[in-house]
């Protein structure tokens, strides 16, 4: 799949997480905050928030496959926080409009967004609808020209930083798979207000909150697509931030197992090093391997993907494999640092706590074992 462009992608991502973010992580961890506008700027100055959106819009008009090198790369910083934010920028709060949004939304949105000038969010889940994204209850109505939003979103990623939300909404009575609408919404709008950072048990260094709307008017041209489908766009939407995610766990995962071969190959117990126990060197041998099946999985979801094939049902299972990994790959090496995994600053135990998120974040594991068993007709009612 990879050609010597894709490798020159891979080497310029890779500088960028090893100069611009690792060095600083440990200070970001702390603040419960990075910089956002400020990292963002730097990636898009190096072309890297836009790689398969529109040239017209400063995007790099790429397939996918650049952008699964990027998420890879991206997941090998020594956080969760910082990569999860950045992916929200980049697959989570424009495809949508990158795909369906009119000339002129993406020129006042999508292109600031490409050049790192705007920091995206993405407003979908709520204190009571979380995966269940079409129990949603924040409204949209009609109002003339404008919308007028009224409700709350909770757990938005980039929050605090953001210049603008890719917004779910009811926009009219009916179904709930046709009642709903994107809506691009400016953070500055009156009527938006915040609550306080949350404290959250990891990805500590990318700033979360809940936002309220209180008669926010929005211009109607600030819709994605058609009223009533934005149900469907977000789940169109969630495709692209599943593989993500997933490809975004692949590094990290593979970190955790170096680093544990180095500590466990230097720990001392009972008169040898911990990693000569013949459990633990198969043990770590059996866990690369799982590593190795999820790339190889994310691989052929993002060439179907690149094709033009519908893709629901592979990407789901790239996002429940990788959140299960993310669980058993950071338990399993923890264990073999012993006290010192225990340690809050433990570069594993970090790794533990912030991609305890990968199975619930973007649809948590049970919702995609629904999607599986659609696909596979095994539902009550559907066989």
């Amino acid at each position: 799949m990879f050609t010597e462009e894709h490798e020159q992608l891979r080497q310029t991502v890779r500088q960028f997480v090893e100069r611009e973010i690792n060095p600083h992580v440990d200070q970001w961890e702390r603040d419960g905050i990075y910089p956002a506008r400020e990292l963002m700027a730097k990636l898009g100055k190096l072309g890297l928030l836009g790689i398969t959106k529109p040239v017209a819009f400063d995007g790099l008009g790429l397939d996918y496959s650049y952008q699964l090198v990027f998420a890879e790369e991206i997941g090998a910083a020594h956080c969760g926080g910082v990569p999860l934010s950045i992916g929200v920028q980049t697959d989570m709060a424009t495809p949508a409009l990158a795909r369906f949004g009119s000339d002129a939304l993406r020129r006042q949105y999508l292109a600031p967004a490409i050049r790192g000038e705007m920091v995206a969010a993405i407003g979908v889940s709520e204190p009571g609808a979380g995966s269940d994204v079409s129990a949603i209850n924040t409204t949209a109505r009609s109002d003339g020209d404008h919308y007028v939003i009224n409700g709350s979103k909770m757990w938005i990623t980039n929050a605090t930083q953001a210049d603008f939300l890719c917004l779910l909404a009811n926009t009219c009575e009916g179904p709930a798979h046709s009642n709903k609408s994107l809506i691009i919404v400016p953070m500055d709008t009156a009527g938006i207000s915040l609550s306080a950072k949350l404290d959250k048990l990891g990805m500590r260094s990318s700033d979360t909150a809940q936002i309220f709307f209180d008669e926010v008017r929005v211009p109607k041209t600030n819709r994605v697509g058609d009223e009533g489908a934005g149900f469907t766009l977000q789940m169109l939407q969630f495709q692209e931030e599943r593989l993500f995610g997933a490809a975004m766990c692949i590094r990290m995962l593979e970190n955790c197992i170096t680093q544990t071969i180095t500590y466990a190959g230097q720990r001392q117990a009972f008169g040898q090093a911990i990693l000569d126990n013949q459990s633990v060197h198969f043990r770590l041998a059996e866990l690369q391997t799982e590593v190795e099946c999820l790339r190889a999985l994310v691989y052929r979801a993002t060439a179907a993907h690149i094709k033009g094939e519908q893709v629901t049902t592979l990407a789901s299972m790239a996002k429940l494999k990788g959140g299960r990994l993310c669980r058993e790959v950071t338990d399993a090496c923890l264990q073999y640092w012993g006290g010192m995994g225990f340690m809050w600053d433990n570069p594993v135990s970090r790794a533990y706590r912030d991609q305890r998120l990968c199975s619930i974040g973007g649809g948590a594991d049970e919702v995609m074992l629904t999607i599986i068993c659609k696909a596979m007709g095994t539902l009550p009612g559907r066989r």
